[in-house]
């Protein structure tokens, strides 16, 4: 039998090369059965980039929440996503003085860094936050009149080379997106942390299985 969960998950997912990202590979594979997500891989579904918007649109207004899953390439997403989001987040349905479909919903990128969490501070190599990167997912969230999640994030990809090393991630991940689901968050809480990573661990006692 069905459970009609609290909130339903959206997972849109893209990586162009993904056989060569074990850390991708298990953060997939630790989400994308569970009951209340949907997860769409983009490059899979469209190899053409041949986007169906209507389609698209039909399952953001069946959802609560939109996670973004991607590589952190450029300081950016992949091209697909970028797709995505000028095509499905049209004026007058997710923005704009009628374009009220998304309001009240929620949307959280969860990325993939290949670089450690020092690098991107003043003193680092990329100089500015991973935050202060993803601000344009911010806005965008905001211009649709959503809630912005503290992203998900996993630094130093290359370091990961055991099964140990990627399931302490794949583990929190699905942890992560089973209480967004279920509500068992506190959404003004989490928002005082830069990672929904560093919140969750905070909250590690308070974990169910």
């Amino acid at each position: 039998m069905s459970r009609n969960y609290k909130n339903k998950i959206l997972v849109i997912f893209a990586h162009p090369a993904l056989e060569k990202s074990r850390i991708n590979v298990e953060l997939c594979r630790a989400i994308k059965n569970l009951d209340g997500i949907t997860f769409r891989d983009l490059y899979e579904i469209y190899p053409d980039f041949l986007i169906d918007v209507k389609e698209e649109q039909r399952l953001l207004l069946d959802h609560d929440i939109i996670v973004l899953q991607h590589p952190f390439y450029w300081y950016s997403c992949p091209a697909i996503i970028k797709e995505w989001i000028d095509l499905v987040l049209q004026y007058g349905f997710a923005y704009g003085h009628e374009g009220t479909a998304l309001a009240g919903k929620h949307m959280m990128s969860a990325i993939s860094v290949g670089a450690s969490e020092d690098a991107y501070t003043e003193n680092g190599v990329h100089y500015y936050h991973v935050r202060e990167f993803l601000r344009p997912f911010e806005r965008t969230a905001a211009l649709c009149n959503m809630n912005y999640i503290p992203p998900f994030v996993v630094h130093h990809t290359s370091d990961l080379v055991t099964v140990e090393d990627i399931s302490v991630f794949s583990d929190l991940y699905k942890k992560v997106l089973i209480s967004l689901r279920d509500k068992d968050i506190d959404i003004k809480a989490m928002n005082e942390f830069k990672y929904i990573n560093d919140y969750m661990l905070d909250q590690y006692e308070s974990w169910s299985v």
